[in-house]
């Protein structure tokens, strides 16, 4: 299965998450756990890289401090502080940048909830026959029963059809709309209808479709 390209919905627990762990934790780590990969692992490796400066002229400062104290030779210069301003300023920038990131992501989660709300109201609306007819035609391994339809997934083994399975629960929870799922082994069969609107709506055209492509990966 070949990985998408394209970024996945950040949801308002994700949002949170990142948000705590780059503003309470490490820098980037939260922005990376998000999906940002890139953006992350900058911001990552930008604060470490400020720390270990810190961190080098804390430990020449402390070195320095009891060689006087059990040594008798001249006073040395002391330890040059810039390193240190320096790194504490990598720091405070990078976590800066991880504030906004941070606040990024809360606005995407919040696009996402309003997106999945407006998709939600107008998939309520019972298709017409001949609509349901060119909507099955567009996903030709779906069958129609009544008001449901359905398709039987083939993997090529156990793992492979409950990493599937985990791809769908998550895409369901993020369309609020959810299948009903058989797996048999490496066969997986989802069943999609609108219980509220009392039969199939364009929201089962639409995740039927997304399913689609989350086999194919």
């Amino acid at each position: 299965m070949k990985p998408s390209s394209v970024r996945k919905k950040v949801s308002r627990t994700q949002a949170r998450n990142a948000a705590l762990l780059n503003l309470l934790g490490t820098p980037g780590l939260g922005t990376l756990l998000a999906g940002r990969r890139w953006e992350g692992v900058l911001q990552l490796l930008l604060f470490l890289t400020g720390f270990v400066m810190f961190s080098v002229w804390a430990a020449r400062d402390l070195m320095q401090y009891y060689s006087l104290m059990f040594n008798d030779a001249p006073k040395s210069a002391p330890v040059n502080g810039g390193l240190a301003w320096a790194g504490l300023g990598i720091c405070l920038l990078i976590w800066g940048w991880s504030l906004v990131t941070s606040l990024s992501l809360f606005r995407e989660a919040a696009r996402v909830n309003l997106e999945s709300l407006q998709s939600f109201a107008a998939g309520q609306i019972k298709m017409e026959p001949a609509r349901i007819i060119l909507a099955l035609a567009a996903l030709p391994q779906w069958q129609r029963n009544g008001e449901i339809i359905s398709r039987t997934f083939s993997f090529k083994d156990f793992p492979a059809a409950m990493k599937f399975v985990n791809d769908v629960a998550e895409l369901a929870e993020q369309a609020q709309h959810h299948p009903d799922i058989d797996v048999r082994w490496n066969k997986v069969t989802l069943a999609l209808t609108t219980h509220d609107a009392g039969g199939l709506t364009e929201k089962d055209f639409a995740l039927a479709k997304q399913c689609d492509a989350l086999s194919v990966r």
